[in-house]
């Protein structure tokens, strides 16, 4: 590993989530455990030697820990450590701050936990009091998210008891969100006026010039 032998704090963290894909495997974590082919399917175009690699290094900075599924699953899964989950606001701003530049491809492959993440980062509430627990179903994975003026907080889970759920592809949600798709891209469940005023409070933050 190259390291900048530098004291600064910012350094240091490139020390420890600077290395190609680490970034994206923290990312991947940030709503709970995966197994390994979870995340190999979730970050295309990493290697199964590399995908090895980065979760060895993350985990011996302590970013990261192999545990056991309890039974009846008793598989295998990584694991964000409590320090490791502290990285979400910088993955999260660091995800916003990139997302003004021109170059910025939204039409490229995305995953489940990529949208999420976007929508606490770009989630705008309106002025008037907006409050709603949201379902996410993406295939086999499920998320629950309630949405409040104070900020979102995501659950991986079955998406029960909201008030509408929302069912496609992760691209097709973002698609939606960000990309000035009809609501009709996706499938809605639920309160239908809500999930349309819903889908209109994740504004992008302006170009750069």
């Amino acid at each position: 590993m190259r390291r900048y032998d530098d004291a600064c704090g910012l350094a240091h963290g490139l020390d420890l989530i600077g290395e190609r894909w680490a970034l994206l495997v923290m990312r991947e974590l940030m709503f709970g455990p995966r197994r390994f082919s979870g995340l190999k399917r979730d970050l295309p175009g990493i290697s199964a030697n590399v995908l090895t690699q980065r979760l060895a290094e993350l985990e011996a900075r302590g970013l990261v820990r192999k545990t056991r599924l309890p039974p009846p699953a008793s598989v295998q899964v990584y694991e964000a450590t409590k320090w490791g989950l502290e990285a979400a606001p910088v993955l999260r701003e660091l995800g916003r701050w990139a997302a003004r530049s021109p170059l910025h491809d939204p039409t490229l492959p995305i995953s489940h936990v990529s949208v999420m993440m976007s929508m606490q980062t770009m989630f705008a509430p309106p002025p008037s009091e907006f409050a709603a627990r949201v379902g996410f179903r993406f295939g086999e994975t499920s998320y629950v998210a309630d949405f409040r003026e104070s900020g979102v907080e995501v659950e991986r889970g079955e998406a029960t008891h909201c008030d509408f759920v929302l069912t496609g592809q992760p691209a097709e949600l973002a698609g939606v969100l960000y990309g000035g798709a009809p609501i009709d891209a996706i499938k809605v469940e639920g309160d239908l006026a809500l999930a349309r005023r819903f889908v209109t409070l994740f504004p992008l933050p302006p170009k750069v010039d």
